[in-house]
């Protein structure tokens, strides 16, 4: 089993392009289920696999307590890996064919008011290298909705402060091209010509938010710095870096942005994906509703 798992593996990153990240996440759910074939049936052989089999890993994850969206993910890793199995014809018949993912209650993610954005924006010292840094880094990322990972894998060349836009490159190393409003590319301005070049120790680094060693930044960099924002804040409100996407896409959403311009900056191959947000801008409208019709 691990020596499919592995030709998969290495399918997914050079003929798919997906990020190490996803890479890892498929590599867990199969090997997961390959450990369940073996404890319950004795079995190694992926190719003898049926779809009782199957069912049967999944109904056990429910049994454990698993998330609905969990087990969805689990289904969505192996349907992928025999899909490859069939393409590599290693196999004939699919056994994930008709297997249905189970229905998900989707949760809503949390987003910042406006004003808990301003004042998020307002914490760090700009006065300091790394206070410019952190405030570019906060207002491009609520100004452009980028994930984190392709926020911190952007190369100076990457944002066009002249013409307004930014070149990210997404999921499957996929490029799109993002406005970037008046207020952010100041921010970025300032930083590059005050903050950045104090920072930077090698000349020849070329990535934009660089860390206090003048090397790329790590996630749990990022983490640290947003989480240390939000404590001086004295916010009641679990944020994370994806609060800022959210709240990007749902802002956009409020103020009458197209729901297809919101997926093609955020990046979502499938609209269902950019939908959630809909539900958002909806509780927020019967919230105004309640709060202000005199017969509410």
């Amino acid at each position: 089993m691990q020596n499919y798992i592995s030709a998969f593996i290495e399918y997914l990153d050079y003929e798919k392009g997906l990020s190490v990240n996803t890479q890892a996440a498929y590599r867990r759910d199969l090997t997961r289920f390959s450990d369940y074939l073996q404890k319950s049936a004795g079995l190694s052989d992926p190719l003898r696999v049926s779809k009782q089999q199957i069912m049967g890993f999944l109904t056990a994850r429910m049994d454990e307590g698993a998330a609905y969206s969990t087990v969805a993910r689990s289904l969505s890793s192996i349907k992928t890996f025999y899909k490859f199995l069939v393409l590599e014809d290693y196999i004939q018949n699919n056994p994930t064919t008709d297997l249905e993912t189970p229905k998900i209650k989707r949760k809503l993610p949390a987003v910042l008011t406006i004003e808990e954005v301003d004042k998020l924006m307002q914490q760090p010292r700009v006065t300091l290298p790394l206070g410019l840094r952190d405030r570019a880094m906060l207002e491009l990322m609520y100004g452009t909705g980028v994930r984190v990972s392709e926020l911190l894998h952007l190369q100076i060349e990457d944002v066009n402060t002249t013409a307004g836009f930014m070149r990210c490159l997404g999921k499957g190393r996929k490029e799109r091209i993002i406005p970037v409003n008046q207020t952010a590319v100041d921010w970025v301005i300032r930083y590059l010509a005050r903050g950045r070049n104090s920072l930077v120790k090698n000349h020849l680094e070329r990535t934009l938010f660089v860390n206090a060693r003048g090397r790329a930044m790590s996630r749990q960099g990022f983490f640290k710095i947003l989480a240390g924002y939000v404590e001086k804040m004295e916010l009641n409100k679990e944020v994370t870096p994806h609060t800022l996407r959210h709240s990007f896409a749902t802002h956009l959403l409020e103020n009458g942005a197209d729901l297809r311009a919101v997926q093609e900056m955020l990046g979502h191959a499938d609209i269902s994906t950019t939908q959630i947000y809909t539900h958002l801008t909806r509780s927020r409208l019967m919230e105004v509703y309640q709060l202000y019709h005199p017969r509410a």
